[in-house]
């Protein structure tokens, strides 16, 4: 399963990261990025990624069922 930031909505706040790290990161260009697979044990700090992002750039592109 995948996360997907929208660099075009992206402010590069950090809460995603901060949310969780072991899926997102900031680039080099101060936005964030999905740099690896969402883990099981990841999910529900993800969807709290998404729920957080006060711009709403965070979708997942295999939705959990």
């Amino acid at each position: 399963m995948k996360a997907i930031v929208d660099r075009d909505t992206c402010i590069g706040c950090g809460l995603c990261c901060a949310s969780c790290p072991d899926v997102f990161r900031m680039r080099d260009d101060g936005i964030a990025e999905a740099y690896q697979p969402v883990e099981e044990a990841d999910q529900a700090a993800v969807q709290c990624a998404m729920e957080e992002c006060p711009v709403s750039a965070i979708r997942w592109d295999d939705p959990p069922c």
